[in-house]
């Protein structure tokens, strides 16, 4: 199967650890250049460049702030002004903060929980994605060729006590793609959703017991969670050429949940 993504430019946001690091440095396994993006780990993202370097690709680190509509432009900018255009976008870039349920952590009932808590998980869960869409569109139209992903959660379709704004952002993602996928197929861009279960991330890992993971893996149809490399190579194929018309779909990696 030819991905035919040699020198193509690829934009991973989120990419200094978990599903966004194995996502470039699969991308750089195919010859593509990786830029990747981060928020505060700055050091994490320099390592998956490093590891990128290390395996012969090539990447550059980009600073972006989901909460900063003027930060998607601005990251744009500096991957078109370092390899002249941008091919493929994969918007990765996640942010929780006080809003992730952990074992242990209170969260509050919804009609409880604050407004402005709300209005970010969606500020940087959807409006994020849509400032990052439009700021690398104008790079790929007029070229007859481009691929859009987009990161979901299965969260959005199992649901979680206290993680109505997380869900409600995530699910948003899929109405966005059923109408990009209008816009920008004639124009030769495919825009599609992976839809990742829960995956053994670091940060999965170092919060999670080994009998919580033992018991998740035995739940699944597969018998096994997803590594971030499952996720990746989903996002490769529907990021490249590989991928000839699958477009405005919701593809599932979820181990059969």
């Amino acid at each position: 199967m030819k991905t035919h993504l040699t020198d193509k430019v690829v934009l991973v946001t989120g990419a200094s650890r978990g599903i966004g690091r194995a996502t470039a440095l699969a991308y750089a396994a195919e010859g593509a250049r990786v830029a990747i993006t981060y928020h505060c780990d700055e050091a994490g993202a320099k390592e998956t460049a490093e590891q990128v370097a290390a395996a012969g690709g090539t990447a550059c680190v980009v600073h972006y702030d989901l909460a900063d509509e003027d930060s998607a432009r601005t990251a744009v900018a500096a991957v078109v002004a370092e390899w002249g255009g941008i091919d493929v976008l994969v918007a990765n870039a996640v942010e929780w903060g006080d809003a992730i349920p952990r074992p242990g952590r209170q969260m509050p009932a919804f009609e409880d929980v604050p407004a402005g808590q709300w209005q970010r998980v969606l500020r940087t869960g959807l409006d994020a994605v849509f400032h990052s869409v439009q700021a690398a569109l104008p790079h790929m139209r007029g070229r007859d060729w481009g691929r859009i992903v987009l990161v979901g959660a299965g969260l959005a379709d199992t649901g979680m006590i206290g993680a109505g704004a997380y869900g409600a952002a995530k699910s948003g993602l899929y109405g966005l793609v059923r109408s990009l996928a209008w816009e920008l197929g004639s124009a030769g861009i495919l825009v599609n959703l992976v839809v990742p279960g829960q995956s053994l991330t670091e940060n999965v890992l170092a919060h999670a017991s080994p009998a919580f993971l033992e018991k998740k893996a035995a739940s699944l149809p597969s018998g096994r969670m997803n590594t971030p490399d499952d996720v990746a190579r989903t996002i490769v194929f529907l990021g490249s050429a590989a991928n000839g018309n699958v477009h405005g779909e919701a593809l599932r990696v979820t181990g059969g949940l």
